[in-house]
């Protein structure tokens, strides 16, 4: 069955969100302890460019069917994790990239560049790095995977927060700041 990505984000109210959210099937990578482990000789790039080596692939299913088994441990490495095996992936900067937000009922609903919607709060919290000239903004994905806000997702985030009277945002009840400690 080919792949269909959902709807615009500004077309979906929270509650559609949430019904694609619940549909989703992931495969519950985190619970999977397998004994064999190696290098996928996978990388993903900086700007959400993903590579097999060296070659890029451009098949979006293939990315979003790897990004479902993508796991982080507390170190920082990334795996691609299945049953069987355990494969380390290189990750230049984050899993993930956000590409789009909207703010509905309270919440912030990110579309990342695999097509995956996240919804910010406790379990997807949004955090901050680097310095005030030049901030890093990163939102928990799953599986200790985050992704890293592009600079038009960073400004609706921005303009967001500006509307609010300062630079915080809130969803689902946390607050966010969105300037670096």
């Amino acid at each position: 069955m080919p792949y269909e990505p959902p709807p615009e984000l500004n077309a979906l109210s929270l509650a559609q969100v949430a019904d694609l959210l619940a549909a989703r099937k992931l495969p519950p990578a985190a619970d999977w302890s397998p004994r064999i482990t190696g290098d996928s000789e996978m990388t993903i790039r900086a700007d959400g460019r993903w590579f097999h080596q060296g070659g890029e692939i451009r098949r979006h299913a293939m990315v979003r069917a790897f990004a479902s088994l993508i796991l982080r441990e507390a170190d920082g490495r990334h795996w691609l994790v299945t049953p069987v095996e355990k494969l380390s992936i290189e990750v230049e900067d984050a899993a993930f990239i956000a590409v789009d937000v909207r703010q509905d009922e309270g919440s912030l609903v990110f579309r990342l560049n695999t097509d995956d919607l996240v919804i910010a709060g406790r379990e997807h919290p949004i955090r901050v790095e680097g310095d005030p000239e030049t901030p890093a903004i990163y939102l928990g994905v799953r599986n200790g995977a985050e992704a890293r806000l592009n600079r038009s997702t960073y400004g609706q985030l921005v303009e967001m927060a500006l509307a609010g009277g300062e630079l915080a945002v809130s969803s689902q009840g946390e607050t966010f700041g969105l300037v670096p400690a």
